[in-house]
């Protein structure tokens, strides 16, 4: 257990390796309901049920691949190399999941369905190993803590990206057309994240290994996860966690093109910004998207005062609070809705890097209870939790705008605003309120100091 203390330059490597993913995954979470209502053309119905059925079989993808990394072994450790082997197939299906092809709506469909298929085959291939990483890079909770704070900083850096270049980039390539500048975006981001996954691969170590001896099989290793507990309490808080900030992820283009008063905040030399209205979304994500990171960042800095369970709980509660208030925001009241969504990314920015770092406690706790080590696993079933959730999320927003009568590219009824504003407030906020008292249940984090210990002497002993 050498080389115990982890260096900024591999926390910042790590991070890389989330950045890179959110670079695609925040395109999704933002645009593409939209993108494939208003832009490839698919229907609402057929769009919900198409993102329903791709991302929920591929959860058990991710079982598959964790149980493949847990028995790699090459010179670059078990998890690393994925980040070498699927970078470059990871950029290329993530534009052809962007590509509008020139076929009927019956072939658009299919094409919509085969293309989200092998981006969701790809993103499980590099990033179930991407998230097992930080369980073998160190075993201390607190430097898991800072791994993970530095990871969802980047994640939200490259959302900020996102956020403040992808609609312009659209609008700039495409010169009109928006299927075209869509694709060239996307193509232009994956090039970028496929040099990050390489950073991520080239800087960062895998030190906590199995002890020699073990061999365990896939029967085995499923049964360990099925009696963990506390992985079952995380992955379905997990699912929550999600599902709420797809949701309202997913609602915020319609939000500020249908409900919102455009604003028009004009600078010098005849720059301006659209701040509301079907503009407005871009600089509202960046705001969001900075105070989460710096959320994020800092909450490494509170945890040892306050534990990750109880920060948590409450940045939950208080996040659930606030998107409850901007329920009742007027389309003229631009400066509330900020406030609010301000007072949001604060409480609910920092809570994904708190599970994750829970999820690698999990692995440990069913290393010490079993004596059998399966981090690729643990990992991976709980990034069914990511893809349920944002499963859940975006085929609920889209079936909610069917239910109350969305029609793409035209005036809204009240009563179709009526529902794009319950889905930007209401229903995320009841998601993010369950999340949070969910984890009253949560019990590992007393233990962690004595597992630490007892694992790290079998490992000492095992070694000498």
């Amino acid at each position: 257990m050498a080389d115990r203390k982890i260096g900024v330059l591999e926390k910042i490597g790590y991070g890389l390796g989330d950045g890179a993913s959110n670079l695609i995954w925040m395109i999704f979470i933002y645009y593409q309901v939209n993108f494939y209502t208003d832009v490839y053309g698919l229907a609402a119905s057929a769009a919900g049920t198409m993102l329903l059925v791709t991302r929920s079989w591929d959860i058990f993808v991710d079982v598959i691949i964790g149980m493949i990394a847990d028995r790699t072994n090459t010179r670059w450790g078990k998890f690393r190399p994925f980040l070498l082997w699927m970078a470059l197939p990871f950029g290329i299906v993530a534009t052809l999941a962007f590509t509008t092809p020139p076929f009927d709506d019956h072939g658009k469909l299919i094409s919509a369905y085969v293309t989200l298929t092998l981006l969701m085959l790809a993103y499980s291939a590099i990033n179930v190993p991407y998230g097992a990483l930080m369980g073998v890079i160190s075993p201390d909770p607190q430097e898991r803590t800072e791994l993970s704070a530095y990871r969802f900083s980047f994640a939200q850096g490259a959302g900020f990206l996102v956020a403040m270049l992808a609609m312009p980039l659209v609008a700039a390539l495409g010169q009109g057309n928006e299927q075209k500048g869509y694709m060239l975006t996307v193509a232009l981001f994956s090039v970028l994240a496929i040099a990050m996954f390489i950073g991520t691969f080239a800087t960062t170590r895998e030190r906590v290994v199995p002890v020699k001896e073990q061999k365990t099989s896939t029967k085995q290793d499923l049964l360990d996860l099925m009696k963990n507990g506390h992985w079952m309490l995380l992955c379905t808080l997990g699912i929550l966690q999600v599902f709420f900030v797809a949701l309202r992820g997913s609602s915020m283009i319609y939000y500020f093109k249908y409900y919102m008063n455009d604003v028009v905040f004009a600078g010098p030399f005849g720059w301006s910004i659209h701040l509301g209205g079907a503009g407005g979304t871009g600089p509202f994500i960046v705001m969001g998207t900075l105070t989460s990171l710096a959320a994020t960042f800092l909450i490494q800095y509170v945890t040892p005062y306050t534990g990750r369970k109880n920060a948590f709980i409450g940045c939950m509660v208080l996040g659930a609070i606030s998107l409850v208030a901007s329920f009742w925001v007027k389309p003229d009241q631009l400066l509330l809705l900020y406030g609010f969504h301000f007072l949001y990314s604060i409480f609910t920015g920092p809570t994904a890097a708190l599970l994750w770092a829970m999820f690698a406690d999990s692995a440990d706790w069913s290393e010490w209870r079993t004596g059998r080590r399966a981090t690729g696993l643990i990992f991976s079933a709980s990034g069914m939790s990511n893809k349920l959730g944002w499963a859940l999320g975006g085929a609920l927003a889209l079936a909610l705008l069917s239910i109350y009568g969305y029609q793409a590219n035209m005036a809204q009824t009240a009563h179709a605003q009526e529902g794009i504003r319950l889905l930007m407030a209401i229903v995320p906020a009841i998601g993010a309120l369950v999340c949070g008292l969910g984890m009253l249940f949560y019990s590992l984090e007393k233990q962690m100091p004595k597992i630490e210990a007892d694992l790290a002497a079998r490992r000492s002993k095992k070694e000498a």
